[in-house]
């Protein structure tokens, strides 16, 4: 896929032209330890896990080389909460 909804895609976080403020993981949780090595590699500061993303010691990985992780936590429920449960 080279295109989405109108939108550019990149087969992995190698790929992007920039590097993002965070990244926000739905895939299986098999595949975090990689993800977590290409975070590394690119000095990426946030990794968000999404529900039912778990991955304990790749986690902990991520931790160890100063990358702030959320893990089986939703982004936008998180984001409705901080809003005081309004939504847009």
């Amino acid at each position: 896929v080279e295109e989405l909804l109108g939108e550019p895609a990149y087969p992995d976080l190698k790929s992007l032209p920039e590097k993002p403020d965070i990244v926000d993981v739905f895939r299986a949780p098999k595949h975090v330890p990689d993800i977590v090595d290409d975070c590394i590699d690119l000095g990426i500061k946030v990794l968000w896990l999404q529900e039912g993303v778990v991955n304990v010691e790749a986690a902990e990985k991520a931790r160890k080389h100063g990358i702030t992780v959320v893990m089986d936590r939703c982004i936008y429920k998180e984001w409705i909460s901080l809003r005081g449960g309004a939504t847009p």
